[in-house]
């Protein structure tokens, strides 16, 4: 199997769990909107969106898609079955709806457009998205003040698929010391070195950067 990747988000993760479950695959770094691109890889995802997974003359998107995949392949109940995974989709479902949410609106406006010239910081939006951020990190907050991981005893996708955006707050600036307990848990998934460095000793240029202007918008 080929991981198809690049450094955004979404990319990121998929990675992250190839690591971390030792995966048997082979990584390849790629650029679906680069000029000329497009064509390449749009019969392996109609959206060009990345992560894609490449194997068995098929291919498969979509980061959660592609971490059931290998943690089934790898024999690894980082992707919980049994009486743990309806737990673990009900994190899944919740998160991407609110708390993931709420932080890919304030990344693609402090980050994302500003990486790749997409326009200003739609401050708004920025607001909005701090808003929500606030009402996930509440209820998050509360479950893990309670437990060290979402599901179960130990690390699962469900903590990956949550935190996707954080190691990015560097340019989000999302208010993550506000939340004691769900700051304890980021600094746990930290300490991963799958999730802390997943493109260690891979081809994978660095994101462009952020104007220094922007930085503090």
């Amino acid at each position: 199997m080929k991981l198809l990747f690049s450094r955004n988000p979404n990319p990121r993760l998929a990675v992250a769990v190839a690591r971390h479950v030792d995966a048997k695959v082979e990584f390849e770094f790629a650029a679906p909107f680069a000029p000329g691109q497009a064509e390449r890889y749009r019969p392996l995802n109609p959206n060009l969106s990345l992560p894609i997974l490449v194997g068995s003359g098929k291919s498969l998107w979509e980061a959660d898609a592609i971490a059931c995949r290998l943690s089934s392949a790898a024999r690894s109940d980082f992707w919980r079955t049994g009486s743990d995974e309806p737990e673990m989709i009900q994190w899944l479902s919740w998160g991407k709806e609110t708390f993931a949410r709420a932080c890919d609106i304030v990344h693609f406006e402090r980050g994302t457009k500003q990486r790749y010239g997409l326009g200003p910081i739609n401050q708004v939006l920025v607001e909005t998205g701090l808003t929500q951020f606030h009402a996930a990190a509440v209820i998050l907050e509360a479950q893990l003040s309670e437990r060290e991981w979402l599901v179960g005893s130990s690390v699962s996708y469900a903590d990956f698929r949550m935190a996707t955006f954080l190691p990015f707050n560097d340019i989000a600036r999302l208010p993550l010391d506000r939340y004691p307990a769900v700051g304890r848990w980021y600094r746990q998934l930290e300490e991963i070195e799958a999730w802390r460095n997943p493109f260690e000793g891979l081809d994978a240029p660095e994101l462009p950067p952020v104007p220094a202007e922007s930085a503090t918008a």
